[in-house]
């Protein structure tokens, strides 16, 4: 078992069993699936019985620029298959459009279909100074345009190569990967120009696919984890997912961090969903979702960060974070 096992289990809490596999046939690609959300969306679909491609830049015998040779697109399929689906990772620059192009060839060549694409591609934390604020212009010219291409290029080629397979036959669901919902970055600017942009463009992109996938039977939506607890944001914080309170006497909003499993649960929960086609062209979160569709985060908590960034952090409620779990 891979060392993060733990951190993306699928065990109780509203995950489904052995004998709950709502996903089997269900064929997923999930692109950018090295760490964080995008490995646990893929673990939890392979849960619920789907077989994913799970994609991205760091392999076993490459490391990509975020530079963390600890995670590998291998061990996600490697997970996904012991989670009880069927794991195959393909790596893939979803800034080279061959290669995408190549990577949508084989699912349709190997399976024929496409059911549900999720577009999870960035990897660009180490371009942003968070919390630091700079001008447009006092970003460094190739960073800002970096960002925009990791985060909103890289999701555009890989739904123009996948989406004709995705719409083929009615029911597929397209989810766009970002930060924020819509009502929290309308008022607030994030971080710098770029990537403000840079998370915004897929809440527009998840709108604008709606308009033109509900005409074939198909849906889209943007979704937001809250306060993620990545391998990268737990290295950050000098705290592991055991120890993970102990990293709020460095940041007191850390007290509503969410574990990677409650964006996996999200997705099982709307792919799961006949109705999904209700949700089409909406920006959603993990924590509306799971009020919505009853499931938890690992502990068995229902954590609703952007409620709480919004009534705790801007408009100075007085509560800690057990109202907002």
């Amino acid at each position: 078992m891979s060392e993060h096992g733990s951190a993306y289990g699928t065990g109780r809490g509203g995950s489904p069993t052995d004998r709950e596999r709502p996903l089997a046939g269900t064929v997923a690609l999930v692109a950018g699936a090295t760490r964080g959300a995008g490995r646990a969306m893929a673990v939890a679909l392979g849960a619920a019985g789907a077989t994913v491609y799970a994609t991205g830049r760091t392999t076993r015998d490459r490391v990509s620029e975020v530079g963390r040779p600890t995670e590998t697109i291998e061990e996600t399929a490697e997970l996904v298959t012991a989670a009880g689906g069927e794991g195959i990772a393909v790596p893939t620059d979803h800034l080279v459009p061959d290669q995408v192009r190549a990577l949508v060839e084989r699912v349709d060549r190997e399976r024929g279909r496409l059911d549900v694409l999720i577009n999870d591609i960035w990897g660009g934390e180490h371009l942003v100074d968070f919390g630091a604020r700079p001008a447009m212009w006092e970003v460094p010219l190739d960073q800002g345009l970096r960002m925009l291409r990791l985060g909103v290029e890289t999701h555009l080629v890989t739904s123009h190569f996948a989406l004709p397979l995705l719409t083929r036959r009615p029911g597929g669901l397209l989810i766009e990967v970002t930060d924020g919902i819509w009502e929290h970055n309308r008022d607030h600017y994030r971080e710098n120009l770029y990537y403000d942009l840079t998370k915004n463009a897929p809440i527009r992109m998840a709108f604008g696919l709606g308009q033109e996938l509900k005409e074939r039977g198909c849906t889209a939506v943007s979704l937001t984890p809250g306060f993620l607890r990545s391998e990268q944001m737990l290295d950050y914080m000098g705290v592991t997912e055991e120890n993970w309170r102990d990293g709020v006497a460095k940041l007191s909003s850390f007290a509503i961090a969410e574990s990677p499993v409650y964006i996996g649960r999200a997705v099982v929960a709307l792919a799961s969903d006949p109705g999904v086609a209700r949700w089409n062209g909406q920006s959603l979160s993990t924590g509306q979702l799971a009020r919505e569709y009853g499931f938890t985060d690992a502990d068995g908590t229902r954590p609703d960060a952007w409620r709480y960034v919004r009534e705790v952090e801007f408009e100075g409620k007085d509560a800690d974070d057990s109202a907002y779990r």
